[in-house]
């Protein structure tokens, strides 16, 4: 007999997990977390690599860990969005992997949404994916304004 995650997750304190919902990259909109996706990686590009690699006159940037940073393309069979990769997330945003992205949120970076995976989320590679890349629909490339509602 099968019994509920309520129950089970009575005994030891801890919360039932809960399945996740997965979302299409169509679906993201600004300001918000916590996204769940399966997508391909097209392309990755450093846009910032500093620190820990380089000896210099000051002994404390050898303590630093070295940071990247990677812009990486991703998407899926609706749409695709400018992925930011940080450090050991490079490794794994290779162009051509098929990852499944947890608990993302959306960054917004001058003006343009960017997707991000921080201290909470997860990346991982798994299977190619059957699907095709909708490449021509780039929610990276829509640009929002941040407007201020003045209450009367």
């Amino acid at each position: 007999m099968a019994s509920s995650n309520v129950e089970e997750s009575a005994g030891n304190n801890k919360p039932a997990k809960r399945k996740p919902v997965f979302t299409k990259v169509d679906q993201m909109k600004p300001g918000t977390n916590g996204h769940t996706l399966i997508a391909k990686v097209l392309s990755s590009e450093t846009v910032l690599q500093k620190g820990g690699t380089r000896p210099s006159s000051s002994s404390l940037n050898n303590i630093l860990r070295p940071t990247v940073i990677s812009e990486c393309l991703i998407g899926d069979e609706t749409g695709t969005i400018i992925f930011t990769a940080r450090n050991e997330q490079v490794e794994l945003m290779k162009a051509g992997n098929t990852v499944i992205i947890r608990n993302a949120k959306i960054d917004m970076f001058k003006g343009s949404m960017r997707l991000a995976v921080d201290k909470w989320g997860r990346i991982e590679v798994t299977d190619p994916a059957e699907f095709t890349v909708k490449e021509d629909n780039n929610l990276s490339l829509i640009e929002y304004e941040l407007v201020n509602a003045v209450e009367e």
